[in-house]
Order: structure tokens, then sequence, then C-alpha cells
């Protein structure tokens, strides 16, 4: 059951940020029109689109599990950053669900990775 929750999670994570990625970096709406009504700058687009390419480069490689623990807190920081700007914003609290429910599900995708991806990680203890 893990596995096919952490697949499904992942899988979703990665198709995000890959269409997010690409709308962001080829200015297509949804993501562009709505960052634009919050008030980033056009360039603001560019910036996002290629970390989420990025992001998306590193769930998918093999390995890195550091790398990997970066793309996770990048795209938490994304969504966290969509919420609260809608929030800041006065948007209806619907603005939210989106951005919030990948937030969920990229830390589903992070919680249950792998045993090995957990013990990969440096030890607090040293």
């Amino acid at each position: 059951m893990r596995i096919t929750v952490y697949r499904v999670s992942t899988g979703l994570t990665i198709g995000e940020c890959i269409a997010g990625g690409l709308l962001d970096l080829l200015r297509q709406p949804p993501f562009y029109s709505v960052m634009i009504n919050l008030g980033y700058p056009p360039y603001f687009a560019g910036i996002l689109g290629t970390a989420k390419l990025l992001a998306a480069a590193a769930l998918l490689t093999p390995g890195l599990p550091r790398l990997k623990e970066w793309a996770y807190a990048g795209i938490l920081i994304n969504m966290t950053g969509a919420c609260a700007s809608h929030l800041a914003a006065g948007s209806p609290p619907t603005s939210i669900a989106a951005p919030a429910t990948f937030a969920v599900i990229t830390l589903t995708s992070w919680r249950m990775r792998s045993d090995s991806a957990e013990k990969s990680r440096p030890s607090d203890a040293t």
C-alpha cells in the first residue's frame, strides 16, 4: 500500500511541476494569469517555471536524496506561498484549494518515500 501511495502522490507532484512549469514558461493560463492578478511581475513566471521543471527532474532522477529533499522543499514553498498570496490579496477562500491540495500531495510523496531515502540523510547525532 505504501508504495502505491508513494507512486500516485509522486506522479501527481511531478505532473503538476511539469505542467505548471511549462505553463509558467510559456506564460499561459491558469497559473500565469493568476500570478499577474496577484501583482507579481511577468518575469517571475520564468523563474518559477524553471524551478518547477528542475524540481520535477530531481524527483525523476534515481538516487540523489539530498537534491530530492531540496526539490520537495521548493515545491512546498511554492504551494504555501501561493496560499499565502491568495489570502493576502483577499482572494476567495476557494482560491487556496488547489495549492493547498498539491501541498498535501507533495507532503504525502515526501513522507511515503522509501526507508533507504530516509537512511541516506545525515544523522543529527554527529
